[in-house]
């Protein structure tokens, strides 16, 4: 068994890594981390785990956590563990990091922003950015795991097939993209609050959200091409899930079915990217608690661009999900155990 530690465990991402890992035949969670919480039941935070987790929170303590496990999930705030992350740590037990700590290669990009000092940039370098469909075979060689965004994941997975084969201008490309409110975690926030959220839809981080050079950098990566995008989330009131968006302009001629038949042939072996049939547009219901996305492409002869459309849960396949999935390959298990849930409907 694989003994695996979680610290942040009572945050919304760091409670579907516990959901998830209870039903993985071969993980065994031996630490329930969560600074606020210390020496209190797991399932007196959550109570859908009341008589499934009889455990106590415990605290943060990396290295003595590091003694005890095999591998450590860390769904921290930015900045957490890049400050306390060590080379002895790193020797003890393998790091799936869910926090944006690793993710950009550049320290002075991912300073900039994030607004804080970046505490241990040697290790940015043997960081993997953890996208299963992309980086399969270096995940499987890392002791350390970025852990990708939620917004990058859908974004990325959506349109990468057309970005790779070079047949959309990636200096025209919009991605309008909107999540439920969990993405903004669970920490009380006034324009979080029910009465704030609900009946309404806004733009938020225009031009300034986060994920952006995340995003950026991996379309680089698959592309060839130095890529900048405009990135507009936008919030919406529901509990889980991320649509996005994504618009660019058609380079070369191809037809509407050489550009779906680039989607079949790219995650024809991917077994949690389904390519929807015809031009049915994902649905954020559809992936609801699964690690599944959705994806589909429309061709707009009118305005010679195409539209790349992305369904993923947020909490799951944009955070614990895909831990679990970068875990499963750092272990050499099959890549699907204890991800083969059906989405939840209603």
């Amino acid at each position: 068994m694989i003994k695996a530690g979680i610290i942040g465990a009572t945050g919304y991402a760091g409670q579907e890594l516990v959901r998830i890992l209870l039903g993985h035949k071969d993980v065994e969670i031996k630490w329930f981390g969560s600074r606020s919480y210390v020496d209190q039941r797991f399932a007196s935070v959550f109570g859908n785990f009341t008589e499934l987790v009889d455990d106590l929170c415990k605290s943060d303590d990396l290295d003595k956590l590091a003694d005890e496990v095999d591998v450590i999930f860390t769904a921290t705030p930015q900045g957490y563990l890049a400050g306390i992350l060590t080379e002895d740590i790193l020797k003890k037990a393998k790091v799936v990091d869910l926090s944006a700590d690793y993710r950009i290669k550049d320290v002075k990009k991912y300073e900039e922003w994030y607004g804080i000092e970046h505490k241990s940039p040697a290790l940015i370098k043997e960081a993997v950015y953890g996208l299963c469909e992309v980086n399969r075979e270096d995940i499987k060689k890392a002791r350390l795991i970025a852990n990708p965004g939620c917004y990058p994941t859908c974004s990325t997975l959506s349109i990468a097939p057309l970005a790779r084969r070079g047949w959309i201008d990636m200096n025209t490309l919009i991605i309008d993209a909107k999540s439920g409110t969990s993405g903004a975690g669970r920490g009380a926030k006034v324009p979080n609050l029910y009465c704030e959220v609900n009946e309404s839809i806004k733009a938020y981080a225009v031009a300034t959200h986060r994920h952006t050079p995340e995003i950026e950098d991996q379309l680089s990566y698959i592309s060839g091409k130095d890529v900048r995008i405009n990135f507009t989330p936008h919030l919406v009131p529901m509990n889980r899930g991320i649509l996005a968006t994504s618009y660019a302009s058609l380079v070369g001629e191809h037809s509407e079915e050489e550009i779906k038949n680039a989607y079949y042939e790219d995650y024809k072996n991917e077994y949690f990217v389904r390519v929807l049939d015809g031009t049915t547009p994902p649905e954020t219901r559809w992936v609801e608690g699964s690690n599944f996305v959705d994806v589909n492409v429309k061709y707009d002869p009118r305005t010679n661009r195409v539209i790349m459309m992305g369904a993923i849960d947020n909490i799951t396949k944009g955070a614990a999900g895909q831990a679990v999935q970068n875990m499963n390959l750092l272990f050499g298990l099959d890549e699907k155990e204890g991800l083969r849930m059906v989405p939840m409907v209603p």
